[in-house]
């Protein structure tokens, strides 16, 4: 999959079959509409397209405003978004900044400089829900209008349902606020993972006797936070179990290393010997959340803290005894 960071680039298509949304998470409602994508993109002969933003339009005016509480907790990072799209076989993905200039954008002017000078737009799919342009002003009447005038073709897809519930992103972060991991699975088609480089951090785990693998949740809002038992890919063969702590790590001093940024800090409870003791860093790990332990815990002291990691190791062990 091509990926680009705006559509002003010679390389991208000048004509596709599109769809337009924000994609958190790429769950089995946003996988059923991209395989009907590539079929029109295929029955057209033109290359399948995802258009989507960043940062996420309710980022941008929850910034704007200082309303911190307009931002939706985030499900994955923007890799995570684009190795899911690139899983579903997307053939391109316009990644468009989300700015003052985008933001006030009428309608008519993002049909006309977006969708179709910009990206040659033959085939147009929305969700039932899509709206854009300026205050939300565009819906799915208008675009099909558009589309007669501008000559693309327009398609709405009606919600996707698992045992009865709509899929969507809040469905996700509802299930994930809740440390339901199961339901998150359900909703995704797939395990809750996030994935990312595994970076230095201040190396406090090491004295402790617990070596951990350190990787950024690049939103500073994720939609999970707790201990949880994980598995580990990419670092082996096989992947490793282990216990992880994604959040702000209440217990450090905030001026640490990390700045106070959202950390998953991971645990492997068998440390593989041919990484030694500094091969996981600057490598790109995939890190599944299969069960959630409790809630993040501020303790009182590091023999707290190291009794706590301990008893997390012991749960973390005996709940992949009695199911993998």
């Amino acid at each position: 999959m091509q990926v680009f960071r705006g559509f002003q680039h010679p390389t991208v298509a000048s004509a596709c079959a599109l769809t337009i949304g924000n994609f958190d998470g790429v769950h089995a409602g946003h996988q059923a509409m991209l395989a009907l994508l590539r079929a029109e993109a295929q029955r057209r002969r033109v290359p399948s397209c995802v258009l989507t933003f960043e940062p996420h339009p309710r980022d941008y005016f929850a910034k704007r405003l200082q309303q911190a509480d307009l931002a939706p907790a985030r499900v994955g990072t923007l890799r995570d978004k684009l190795e899911g799209l690139a899983q579903c076989g997307v053939d391109q993905t316009i990644v468009l900044s989300f700015n003052a200039s985008l933001a006030a954008q009428t309608p008519d002017r993002f049909i006309r400089t977006v969708l179709v000078q910009g990206l040659g737009a033959r085939y147009v799919l929305v969700g039932d829900d899509f709206r854009f342009g300026a205050k939300r002003a565009g819906d799915y009447a208008m675009l099909d209008a558009a589309g007669g005038v501008h000559g693309f073709d327009v398609a709405r897809m009606n919600s996707y349902e698992v045992h009865g519930q709509r899929v969507s992103s809040s469905a996700v972060r509802q299930a994930l606020a809740s440390g339901d991991m199961a339901q998150t699975a359900k909703l995704l088609g797939r395990p809750y993972a996030i994935s990312g480089h595994i970076v230095h951090g201040r190396k406090l785990g090491r004295e402790l006797g617990f070596r951990t693998l350190n990787m950024r949740f690049a939103h500073w809002k994720p939609a999970a936070s707790g201990i949880f038992v994980v598995l580990v890919h990419g670092l082996g063969p096989q992947p490793l179990p282990g216990v992880a702590n994604l959040g702000v790590r209440p217990s450090l001093d905030p001026g640490d290393v990390n700045g106070g940024r959202v950390l998953l800090e991971t645990h492997c409870l068998d440390w593989p010997a041919t990484l030694g003791a500094e091969g996981a860093y600057g490598k790109i790990a995939r890190v599944e959340l299969l069960h959630k332990l409790h809630d993040e815990l501020k303790y009182e002291g590091l023999d707290a803290l190291t009794r706590g990691i301990h008893k997390d190791c012991d749960d973390a062990r005996a709940w992949l005894a009695a199911r993998i």
